[in-house]
């Protein structure tokens, strides 16, 4: 059996409900606004709001991936693909 491995990445420019509804797309069901549950992984998020410049914000979404290392290859990845193309 595959021993569980956590992998942390940041995006910006894509909001929480988008991550939710990439993170559904790709087989997970949101638990909760901060997590969701895939067939064996899971995905807990967080936001926080980052200063660009002195008068400009943007909220960055931290996604903590758990799962096996060869499930967490392909699911960090089809995700990222997702997020770029939101603006992430």
């Amino acid at each position: 059996m595959d021993e569980m491995a956590r992998r942390e990445r940041a995006f910006r420019g894509i909001s929480p409900r988008l991550v939710r509804h990439y993170l559904t797309n790709l087989g997970g069901d949101v638990e909760s606004d901060t997590r969701v549950v895939g067939p064996d992984w899971t995905v807990d998020i967080e936001t926080e709001a980052v200063s660009i410049t002195s008068s400009i914000e943007l909220t960055e979404v931290q996604l903590t991936f758990e799962g096996s290392e060869e499930t967490l290859d392909d699911l960090v990845e089809q995700f990222a693909q997702k997020a770029m193309r939101a603006g992430g």
